[in-house]
């Protein structure tokens, strides 16, 4: 059996190695076929695949694992179309190669949609990243220092589905606007994004710094685009007032 176990690790089978001794066991007891036994060490190995899969993806996609729909107050922003959402949630829209932008005031949701959809992607088996514009655009601008810009922007671009929180919070640096728009436009009708914002799109042009280039962010974004505007209260004022 140890010989067995090594031949399984050189050959990179680990999910066969952790179930053979007791598949053994079981095949012996309930007297199954070779093929039988054979099947079970093969489903073996799919399913430890595909559990080390999604946690790389999941690791990868610096989700937040507490931000889920189930966990979203929807009775809270009961203007929502819940039926959108819910078809969002099945990431049609990612085989579609389309976008998502959640507008909004602060508080009101945006990221944990955004966040939840993410988790759905990854438990379907896209691959998924998520950040802040500008911690995406700080890690691109810094990365041309140290050699490794187009490992980092290969990131950023062969995901399917680019989760990008909180575009208007800070003004996007005139040293980052480049690199910004490059990752718009190679994305533009291969991969699917979402955008979260609390500026409306006449006031992306102040975001940027530049209309010109805006207009062109803007017209790549919404082309193929779900636009989710989301007009209720903020979730922590209403946890401020619960506590108090």
């Amino acid at each position: 059996m140890n010989e067995l176990k090594s031949k399984l690790r050189d050959l990179k089978l680990a999910g066969a190695v952790k179930s053979i001794e007791n598949r053994n066991e079981y095949a012996q007891e309930n007297k199954i076929s070779y093929i039988e036994f054979l099947e079970l060490i093969i489903e073996d190995e799919y399913a430890n695949r595909m559990a080390n899969s999604y946690q790389k993806r999941f690791s990868k996609a610096k989700l937040n694992l507490q931000k889920t729909f189930d966990n979203y107050d929807f009775a809270y922003q009961p203007e929502l179309d819940k039926r959108l959402i819910s078809d969002l949630r099945t990431c049609r829209f990612i085989k579609e190669k389309k976008n998502i932008v959640l507008m909004g005031k602060p508080g009101v949701g945006k990221t944990h949609l955004a966040n939840a959809i993410g988790l759905e992607a990854v438990k379907q088996g896209y691959k998924v990243i998520f950040s802040h514009v500008n911690d995406m655009i700080e890690k691109l601008y810094a990365s041309k220092a140290d050699g490794t810009y187009l490992s980092v922007q290969r990131t950023y671009l062969t995901s399917d589905l680019l989760i990008l929180d909180e575009l208007g919070f800070r003004k996007i640096p005139a040293t980052g606007l480049d690199d910004f728009f490059e990752i718009i436009r190679r994305r533009y009708e291969n991969a699917s994004l979402i955008i979260t914002t609390n500026r409306n799109f006449e006031d992306w042009g102040n975001i940027f710094g530049d209309m010109v280039m805006a207009s062109a962010i803007i017209d790549r974004v919404v082309h193929y685009c779900y636009i989710i505007k989301i007009n209720g209260e903020s979730f922590r004022i209403k946890n401020f007032k619960q506590k108090n």
